[in-house]
């Protein structure tokens, strides 16, 4: 009696892990289905700079925000990107626009700088295809009462790259991750 007792609770367990918290609705996140577990919610990630070499150079066209159980994301989409997209991701104390060296003001307890290998123009008509601008919020983001997020300003578009400053609540982890043609940045909600 004692063993069909404990198998029970096993179950009662493991099914309360799968079950986990839901992600909002309207909040796409590649890569992730509908629910996440607790396991879901390491903080294994760390703080210190991630990079990738990039294969080609194909224009940024949209930068989006959503939420998740354990974590806030941005994605970067590089539409038409056939192989793996470089960047460059870490903590800094002040974000300078890339190219100028001026510092631009990020709200937060501390600053991502993100560097994309994707422009914000065509490289070959130079037309733009993002409407950030130097300084400014990114068009179209907003991170109103996001649990990580606090802002997020555009840097430049420079030498092939573009850089972002986004402001979190603290130096917490993160990670990035490429899935088709999107660059993800998931800052963790605790450590």
């Amino acid at each position: 009696m004692q063993g069909l007792w404990a198998v029970s609770a096993a179950l009662v367990l493991a099914g309360a892990g799968l079950t986990g918290a839901s992600v909002p609705s309207g909040a796409a996140m590649p890569g992730m289905g509908a629910t996440a577990s607790a396991s879901a919610c390491s903080t294994a990630w760390g703080s210190g700079v991630k990079t990738a070499a990039q294969a080609g150079v194909v224009p940024l066209r949209n930068v989006t925000v959503s939420r998740g159980a354990c974590f806030d994301r941005m994605v970067f989409d590089v539409t038409g990107v056939s192989g793996k997209v470089g960047y460059h991701v870490g903590y800094v104390e002040t974000f300078h626009q890339d190219g100028s060296g001026d510092p631009i003001p990020v709200r937060g307890g501390a600053i991502l700088q993100i560097f994309v290998s994707a422009p914000s123009y065509d490289p070959v008509t130079l037309q733009p295809t993002y409407a950030g601008r130097a300084g400014k919020p990114l068009p179209g983001v907003n991170v109103a009462g996001y649990k990580t997020f606090r802002d997020t300003r555009f840097g430049a578009s420079f030498e092939g790259q573009t850089q972002v400053g986004l402001g979190v609540r603290a130096r917490l982890p993160f990670r990035v991750l490429q899935t088709r043609d999107k660059v993800i940045v998931d800052v963790a909600h605790t450590w």
